[in-house]
């Protein structure tokens, strides 16, 4: 598993639904870059089970995410029709009808190799043929992507373990903290706690107060 983390976030461009029912041709994270933040969030397939409670947890918390200048994308190995289905979906079938943020199209399986989070890979067999060994599918993969297009912060889950969308804006905040104060947060910091100075004095007075 590749570590993203301090590197420049892959670049493609791809189908994708966005506003929750229309389907654009060239969608790339980079056309926020040096705007927003960005959030960009791998799930295993259109239709399943645990995906639908993440992306509506996304879309609940649209609101938090916005008010801290960061944008949410999704994205799954399926097709863009396979995504606006979906989204035309009501949430007691299965669907996730309300979704309004974009969902990148990723049947290829090549944004899923940049980002090393598919759950297989192409090989070749004893004759010399090409084949995929593994499951063309996604893990749970989240980028938290700063304004410079550089990843700050990826977590992989398998894919029955779902997310938890409150410690990714945990994370953003933390993020925005230190760019902000210069400060360093420490474990288990909330937006509002205190930071602390890389030094060893400041370690030294931070858990002096503990």
């Amino acid at each position: 598993m590749s570590v993203l983390v301090g590197k420049k976030a892959p670049v493609f461009r791809t189908q994708a639904v966005i506003n929750g029912s229309e389907i654009v041709e060239n969608f790339s994270l980079a056309d926020y870059t040096g705007n927003k933040y960005v959030v960009f969030f791998f799930y295993p397939a259109d239709f399943t089970f645990v995906c639908p409670t993440e992306l509506i947890a996304f879309q609940n918390k649209l609101k938090a995410f916005e008010e801290r200048n960061a944008v949410v994308v999704g994205a799954s190995t399926d097709s863009a029709v396979s995504h606006w289905k979906w989204l035309q979906t009501p949430k007691n079938d299965g669907g996730i009808q309300g979704v309004t943020y974009p969902i990148v199209a990723d049947h290829a399986l090549t944004i899923s190799m940049a980002y090393d989070v598919l759950a297989g890979k192409f090989t070749t067999d004893e004759d010399g043929s090409v084949i995929f060994k593994g499951s063309p599918e996604a893990y749970r993969g989240l980028f938290l992507i700063d304004k410079s297009g550089i990843v700050r912060h990826q977590v992989v889950n398998d894919m029955p373990l779902g997310r938890s969308v409150d410690e990714i804006l945990r994370v953003i905040d933390a993020l925005q903290f230190t760019e902000e104060y210069g400060e360093v947060c420490p474990a288990d910091w909330h937006k509002g706690d205190k930071g602390l100075s890389a030094t060893q004095e400041g370690i030294a007075d931070y858990l002096s107060e503990k």
